[in-house]
């Protein structure tokens, strides 16, 4: 009996979850607005290359990829540097992975479906900031830079979520699984308009760094320029980026920074 009560109540608990991270109509309008935000990004051509030239201009990036680039570039930063990250901390903290993924997907679908984020305005952004614990914010904080008060925005939306005062804090509460999160967030955000170089960790990982693959993957991935030159590295071509994505099985060091 106990086991089944166990059961029942982990059900319960994950439908609480899933009703609390959709929110109310409210909560809905608001996603479907930043849905239709990004899409109208991905579909101007002219306001990717401001913003890549933008991030160019003020020294986030020495290389400008093609959108094609870009694409495969955020595919191979998923399977090699996000995926891998993701599962092992959830396994860390004993969190199911897909269950997980799926309440943030409820949360926010537009942080799911831009992993790259140029494609992404920034509340988006921010509010994936908010809803995944990060091992290393760093990318992210870089792309704010986009915009003239990304930073300071980001600053004044955490200090809300420890204030218990920002308008999304209750469905972000339904995916975050470390209450002291965005204390941490907050204190790598003020570290960071500081010194860049200076700020300090975000979370544990449960063993991945040992692996010499994904701390190559982690170093080409976790910072913007980094990124940016990997897949300006990538082959220019359609047929050539299918083929690249089909024949490769792990990260290739001759896209990579240090082969």
């Amino acid at each position: 009996m106990a086991r089944e009560t166990s059961g029942r109540d982990t059900g319960l608990a994950r439908l609480r979850a899933l009703r609390t991270a959709t929110g109310g109509p409210a909560a809905i309008r608001g996603k479907l607005q930043r849905i239709r935000r990004t899409l109208d990004i991905r579909l101007d051509r002219h306001e990717l290359r401001r913003r890549l030239e933008r991030l160019a201009t003020i020294g986030i990036i020495d290389a400008i990829p093609s959108r094609h680039q870009l694409t495969f570039a955020a595919a191979d930063m998923l399977r090699f540097s996000i995926l891998p990250a993701a599962r092992d901390y959830y396994r860390l903290k004993r969190i199911p992975f897909r269950f997980h993924y799926f309440v943030r997907f409820l949360e926010d679908p537009v942080s799911m479906l831009d992993p790259v984020g140029l494609y992404s305005d920034q509340e988006v952004i921010i509010g994936h900031l908010l809803q995944a614990v990060h091992l290393n914010p760093v990318y992210d904080l870089q792309l704010l830079q986009m915009f003239d008060d990304g930073l300071e925005d980001l600053e004044r939306q955490t200090g809300e979520m420890l204030a218990g005062t920002h308008p999304r804090r209750e469905t972000i509460a339904a995916t975050i699984e470390d209450p002291d999160y965005h204390r941490r967030l907050h204190a790598f955000v003020l570290a960071f308009r500081s010194n860049p170089g200076a700020a300090p960790p975000i979370r544990e990982d449960g063993g991945l760094r040992a692996n010499p693959e994904f701390r190559r993957a982690e170093a080409q991935f976790h910072t913007l320029p980094a990124f940016a030159r990997y897949a300006a590295r990538l082959p220019r071509s359609l047929p050539m980026l299918v083929r690249h994505r089909l024949v490769t099985k792990q990260l290739d060091p001759a896209y990579c920074d240090e082969a």
